[in-house]
């Protein structure tokens, strides 16, 4: 096997521009390609069921495109040959047009084959792999640019089956309006819809995960795929949808709190134990009908936003619990969003720490969060406490305040946490 052609990531290249319809489907993609690029073509997906195919004479389709458009698959033995030679290994790893030789013996043409892959998402996360597009040799010998007709058609092929994938169903859009998603809803037409009681106490169930060294990188549509059958196993009558990287479950006339509360613990333990996954969940209840569903999420997103930094620590809450995280989260995002909140003195301190290579920044953030107890703060930052006293005359010398004053200290924690915060934000963002 041999690599045909190799052009820069991202280019996409036009197939005969113009001929290529924006409502274009899978079906008349193939045939395009098969005119273009001569041969016969289908378009698989990532487990090598046959999503579309051209049309193509009989005499010159082989054995295995026969099998695998009245399949719906291809043959077994054939895969195997592809899998022992690593075809399917290298249409994971890269987005190059392959050359796959013929096999004499099953009676197999040569070919040439892409993957179908979806943009990486972010620097880290690969791209997902979609499927791929085969270009059987017919009677005559492959047009000269069939290579790079293939990779324009795996551009498109993405595009296509990516909107496919994501489009939600009918049943999905009722349930992300009862959630609050796209505007208001009638809620008790959503209801009737998807057979749901639309009065007693009802819960929301919100999951976020939490970014981490050890955490495989999840889709959150894997994920929420994940939890609708956790969530379904636990009550039949649940809800689950994903709304950007969040999934929320409703749980409908739930009978108790505390057995809401005891199923939500269970899966995120489990989920971390089994599979690795940093989960974080927050729970609203008792709603009194459904009209309150969007208020509840409302209140989980309040929570998963304010506990991110905390993990592993709370990893399942609600918002009466976690009220002191939260409330502190907003105002800190309140004087984040506003520039002439932000205390000025605070860079003359890491001005300070950068020119002297000192720490007296950290210092009294430790020292203020140990309730002004030099001894324990000293121990946490493994210096003499005379050595701290020091440090603190310091930073009081060089912002001009008295840390023996209730405004000075609440103002200077409030800065210093506000720092913290975004500190921890871009710490959390290189690491994803």
């Amino acid at each position: 096997m041999s690599v045909l052609s190799s052009w820069p990531k991202g280019v996409d290249v036009a197939i005969d521009s113009g001929l290529v319809a924006a409502d274009i489907d899978l079906f008349g993609l193939a045939q395009i390609v098969a005119q273009n690029a001569g041969g016969m073509v289908s378009i698989e997906d990532p487990q090598s069921h046959v999503l579309a195919y051209s049309a193509s004479a009989a005499e010159a389709a082989d054995q295995m495109r026969v099998m695998s458009i009245l399949g719906r698959e291809g043959p077994r033995e054939y895969l195997a040959v592809l899998r022992k030679w690593g075809v399917f290994d290298r249409l994971r790893r890269t987005d190059e047009v392959i050359d796959v030789p013929a096999h004499e013996e099953l009676n197999i043409k040569r070919r040439l084959v892409v993957s179908i892959r979806h943009p990486a998402d972010g620097a880290v996360r690969a791209p997902r792999v979609l499927g791929a597009i085969w270009l059987q040799q017919g009677d005559r010998p492959f047009k000269p640019d069939a290579a790079e007709i293939l990779r324009g058609a795996s551009a498109i092929a993405a595009r296509l089956i990516s909107r496919s994938l994501d489009a939600p169903s009918t049943e999905a859009l009722l349930v992300q309006g009862l959630f609050g998603e796209g505007g208001t809803v009638d809620v008790a037409a959503v209801a009737a819809a998807l057979n749901l009681p639309t009065t007693g106490p009802a819960a929301v169930v919100g999951f976020a995960l939490t970014a981490t060294e050890t955490a495989p990188a999840t889709e959150p549509s894997a994920l929420g795929n994940m939890l609708r059958l956790r969530a379904s196993s636990f009550r039949n009558d649940s809800v689950t949808t994903t709304l950007g990287d969040r999934v929320y479950v409703l749980l409908p006339s739930y009978r108790a709190a505390h057995a809401v509360t005891a199923w939500t613990r269970q899966l995120v333990e489990q989920l971390e134990a089994k599979r690795a996954l940093a989960l974080r969940a927050a729970i609203a209840c008792p709603i009194d009908d459904l009209s309150g569903v969007a208020t509840a999420r409302r209140e989980v997103d309040r929570v998963l936003d304010s506990t991110v930094a905390t993990y592993p620590k709370g990893r399942v809450t609600t918002l009466a619990e976690s009220r002191t995280a939260v409330l502190l989260g907003e105002i800190l995002d309140l004087v984040g969003s506003r520039p002439e909140l932000h205390d000025p003195r605070l860079r003359a301190l890491s001005d300070y720490d950068l020119k002297h290579s000192a720490s007296l920044r950290d210092s009294v953030d430790i020292y203020l969060r140990e309730h002004g107890d030099v001894r324990a703060a000293a121990a946490v930052l493994q210096v003499h406490p005379n050595t701290l006293r020091y440090r603190i005359r310091r930073v009081e010398e060089i912002l001009g305040i008295d840390l023996t004053d209730p405004g000075d200290r609440l103002l200077l924690e409030l800065q210093l946490a506000l720092h913290r915060r975004a500190h921890g934000r871009e710490r959390g963002s290189r690491a994803r």
